[in-house]
């Protein structure tokens, strides 16, 4: 006796409504369908569907099916033709695979009727009814007959294929119309230079609302605008430009990927275009600032295109895959945000290295898509740190010239009161009265200079609180709490004379609080008003005082602090609280460099000497080095690669300096193997 598998009407059920469980899902999978009939045209009408008992129609202009085609491909579920031909008739790479998506759809209603004209029979039409009852009543699928009616075609019916789901189950809300007419009007990027020549419509007044935003296009608004290149080798090219179309930064393959290794993703493009919203900057553009924002909030986001048609749910409201919001809430000074940009990704898969899952609900987490997000990431990386030095590049060119700027207009000023004085009787006063004002903006001036001050202070405070919290919780905390679990079970049973296995865990409680001791100690004295005064500051005094706070902690991280200061005893002119935020800020980056080492032992360095009238300090360790940022990048605000690090304490050593008259330098890896940073100040004697 023969056999063979048979399937229950459900599975249809399964098939359709689990794997694309809602209307919008099914509707563009038929759609899809249209598109690989290389249909030009696709147009889907709702007819009452705010109620239960309304319909849908799916009309397209392409191909049509033959009797054939019906039974051996539409009828046919879990095998696709279109896997086979690759492409359509005008070269397009088809968007379905699996033969599954229009279940969902054609499931909706009581029944469903295809009505094709194919554009090879042109004297034909075919149509199918599918009665959803007849198979819930049947055994099995295969119980139910189909018929295919073969008739004349009318003069006035082109070709194509047009679907009618009628009687649909449930009610259609505004917001399931909402998100179909997005996605209708996404399917094959508007957006394109060169648009597809497949155009989708919805008649609702949400689509027309969404395709006329579309329309509007304020690309040329976007305040800059990111463009990516990933070749068919892995190697990418990066350019960003700014709203004129000027380049302002380029990039090459190992800017982007540090370690090199090409992306193992289908070739690849990555544009972005980023908006700044506010008044100001739109002063010079053609659009409202109320218009862009409007645009962004239905269209924001990065979407994903593969060979021509967009995957959900990549850019859909509220899907940032590429944690773009996450990034620019750690370090938003020159991040863009999805509610800020729009951009797409668009990747051409000839080798199906991509795979759409199932259900539709995104692309399967393979190497090959993993790379695509990570290029995006990289990428979005590379150019915030590229805007973050040209931004601190201003900001140090503003702060260098606003004295002699000053200077400037203030000779100027008392040259025209000069000639005023000169000719005008009475005038007198008026020389008296500006150098009041000007003595009057020294102080005011003075007063921000220690404002400024305060704040390094507070942010070197608070750095090294938070380094000494960090090594206490796992050092002297740690201690306190095993002691204190010791000293109770041990009290229990015996009290005196205090045995020796009781007296150890009192010493350790005793060194344990030294330290924490030395901790507050350090905090407090950072924050002394008297150390923001500006005088006459010998250095070597403060380096000592500085060492000596850090040397408790380097003696828990087993580390040994070298101090090597030269004879003689240079001093400049300055605050003390400036020359401690320099060295207590390189001592904490290297304690944490020290405490990721793997070497036995474990060093930090301070070395001073005078040379040409200058001090020259130099703090190294034997850490990793400097690794993942170059070493122009480290100096910039937010660059850490400590995890909960502020990123600011470098930023501050190198302010500091520079209003002290010196400079800076770094060496990915010094003397000692880690990293070396060097300090020249200019010194008032020695």
């Amino acid at each position: 006796m023969l056999a063979k598998f048979r399937f229950a009407p459900d599975i249809l059920r399964r098939l359709g409504e689990e794997l694309n469980p809602s209307l919008e899902h099914g509707v563009m999978e038929l759609v899809k369908n249209a598109h690989d009939a290389d249909a030009h045209r696709c147009r889907v009408r709702l007819i009452h569907v705010s109620e239960a008992g309304g319909s849908i129609h799916v009309r397209d202009d392409g191909d049509g099916m033959t009797a054939s085609d019906i039974v051996d491909h539409f009828l046919l579920l879990g095998r696709s033709a279109k896997v086979k031909r690759g492409r359509t008739t005008r070269g397009r790479i088809l968007a379905g695979s699996k033969g599954l998506g229009r279940l969902a759809a054609l499931r909706a209603g009581e029944s469903a009727t295809i009505t094709t004209w194919p554009r090879s029979e042109p004297e034909l039409q075919h149509r199918i009814v599918l009665d959803w009852e007849a198979f819930d009543d049947a055994d099995a699928v295969d119980d139910v007959e189909l018929e295919i009616e073969t008739s004349t075609r009318k003069e006035s019916a082109s070709p194509g294929t047009d679907i009618r789901i009628r009687f649909l189950k449930s009610r259609v809300g505004r917001r399931e119309v909402k998100k179909l007419a997005r996605a209708l009007l996404l399917m094959a990027d508007p957006f394109d230079d060169d648009p597809s020549d497949f155009r989708t419509s919805l008649d609702s007044s949400e689509f027309r609302d969404l395709e006329e935003l579309v329309r509007k296009k304020y690309f040329d608004d976007a305040e800059y605008s990111l463009h990516v290149k990933v070749d068919v080798d892995g190697q990418a090219q990066a350019q960003v430009t700014d709203w004129k179309g000027e380049t302002l930064f380029t990039a090459n393959h190992q800017d982007l990927r540090r370690d090199g290794r090409p992306y193992c993703c289908p070739p690849s493009q990555f544009d972005l275009w980023v908006f700044i919203l506010n008044a100001k900057t739109f002063q010079t553009r053609k659009s409202s600032v109320g218009d862009v924002r409007e645009w962004l909030a239905e269209l924001g986001g990065v979407m994903l295109y593969v060979d021509g048609i967009r995957v959900p749910p990549y850019g859909d409201p509220g899907n940032d895959w590429l944690d773009m919001n996450l990034r620019r809430s750690q370090s938003p000074e020159e991040r863009p945000s999805t509610n800020t940009s729009l951009g797409r990704i668009r990747v051409s898969d000839h080798k199906k290295l991509l795979t759409e899952k199932t259900d539709r609900s995104g692309v399967i987490e393979t190497p090959a898509f993993a790379d695509v997000r990570c290029m995006a990431q990289d990428s979005l990386d590379w150019m915030a740190r590229q805007r973050l030095k040209a931004a601190e590049q201003r900001r140090q060119t503003k702060r260098l010239s606003a004295p002699s700027e000053t200077s400037k207009t203030k000779a100027d000023v008392e040259q025209e009161i000069d000639k005023i004085t000169s000719t005008t009787p009475g005038a007198s006063g008026l020389k008296e009265a500006f150098g009041q004002y000007t003595e009057a903006q020294e102080r005011e001036l003075r007063a921000m200079r220690e404002e400024v001050q305060l704040y390094r202070t507070l942010s070197t405070a608070g750095i090294t609180a938070a380094t000494f919290a960090h090594e206490s919780s796992g050092g002297p905390l740690k201690v306190i709490g095993r002691a204190v679990s010791t000293l109770r079970r041990k009290l229990g049973t015996r009290f005196a004379p205090m045995p020796s296995e009781l007296a150890r865990p009192i010493d350790r409680i005793g060194a344990g609080v030294s330290s924490l001791e030395a901790f507050s100690e350090s905090t407090l004295s950072l924050v002394d008003k008297d150390k923001r005064r500006a005088g006459r500051v010998e250095i070597h005094q403060v380096v000592k005082s500085a060492t000596e706070t850090y040397r408790p902690f380097m003696v828990a991280l087993d580390a040994e602090l070298e101090l090597q200061m030269c004879d003689a005893s240079p001093y400049l002119r300055g605050s003390i609280a400036a020359i401690e935020s320099v060295i207590v800020n390189l001592l904490a980056n290297a304690l944490t460099a020290v405490s990721q080492s793997t070497t036995a032992e474990r060093v930090v360095r301070l070395t001073t000497q005078v040379s040409n009238g200058g001090l020259v300090l130099s703090v190294s360790d034997n850490g990793p080095g400097i690794e993942g940022y170059s070493t122009s990048e480290i100096w910039l605000p937010g660059v850490t690669t400590r995890p909960g690090g502020s990123g600011l304490g470098l930023t501050i050593v190198k302010d500091t300096v520079i209003d002290l008259g010196g400079s800076v330098a770094a060496a990915a890896h010094g003397e000692l193997g880690g990293a070396e940073f060097t300090v020249n100040l200019p010194l008032i004697g020695s």
